[in-house]
């Protein structure tokens, strides 16, 4: 014969007690992992306000020294650099949107053989580190005569981001429904015709992520960029940013490479402001199904 032992009972007040333990302990732990991501960036703000001696000397208020600020804004590489960064990142975002978006539909609703292994090759490729391909990316940048411009970059970072794109956009139409785009072929609507008018207005959330992503890619590359481009006139912020010299070959300009980093960051914060809520709804949508 078994007995049961029963189970302990508590006070309200103690269940009160436990209740307000596990809020402080969850507040507790959010705070800490906010800290941790945004301290760097905080202290990156800290640092570029800080000049000579002030650098070594330990603060958590900025100052208002914005001398690294005005040197990097008169350095004519670094401001033709952002530019150079801003043209090349949206350039091959866009092409790798329009034709990871073709790619994808076809994937994602065109039934033939080989689309599962085309698939998993291009997810594959997404994986592969710069380096592997690296060599084969410059014979392909010398044959088409690229070298040292920047289209040179634009042609490289397809390889970056258009495995990426295509994944995430075949995964997007595989979750849309079927039934419109048959209704729109009954209707005698060609299949590039139903992807513009019918699929297209549906996957404002997944392009708006999707393309987002992928020009942060583009906008932090550092390898090709520093493979493909020689001159200063045609060199991306992050090349820029590691080739800043101080005024003598003994000092380190720490506190203009942090000015550089938060100036680039900017950019990239306003566009997640903007697209906030529809980065948010591309990257949830197919998490739940009704």
């Amino acid at each position: 014969m078994t007995t049961t032992v029963p189970a302990k009972r508590y006070s309200n007040s103690t269940y009160r007690t436990i209740r307000r333990m596990k809020t402080v302990g969850l507040y507790a732990g959010v705070a800490a992992v906010l800290v941790y991501m945004l301290f760097p960036y905080y202290w990156a703000i800290v640092s570029s306000t800080k000049s000579g001696q002030a650098l070594y000397q330990f603060s958590l208020l900025p100052s208002l020294d914005f001398s690294n600020y005005w040197q990097l804004f008169h350095n004519p590489v670094f401001m033709g650099a952002l530019v150079n960064s801003g043209l090349v990142a949206f350039a091959s975002t866009m092409i790798s949107l329009v034709i990871g978006l073709l790619a994808a539909y076809a994937l994602g609703r065109l039934q033939f053989s080989p689309g599962r292994i085309i698939l998993i090759a291009v997810l594959m490729i997404s994986i592969f580190p710069q380096v592997v391909v690296l060599s084969g990316m410059f014979e392909v940048i010398g044959w088409l005569g690229l070298y040292n411009r920047p289209l040179a970059l634009i042609v490289s970072y397809l390889i970056l981001t258009l495995p990426f794109t295509t994944w995430i956009l075949t995964s997007f139409i595989r979750d849309l429904p079927t039934e419109l785009e048959e209704a729109a072929l009954i209707d005698g609507c060609s299949r590039l015709r139903v992807l513009t008018h019918v699929l297209l207005p549906l996957m404002g959330p997944a392009i708006a992520s999707t393309g987002l992503l992928s020009f942060i890619l583009a906008w932090n590359e550092f390898l090709f960029a520093l493979t493909f481009i020689l001159t200063d006139e045609n060199r991306t912020v992050p090349v820029a940013i590691g080739l800043l010299t101080g005024s003598s070959r003994y000092e380190y300009p720490f506190g203009q490479i942090m000015a550089a980093s938060v100036t680039v960051t900017l950019p990239l914060l306003v566009l997640v402001l903007i697209f906030q809520r529809k980065i948010v709804a591309g990257l949830t949508s197919g998490a739940v199904k009704g």
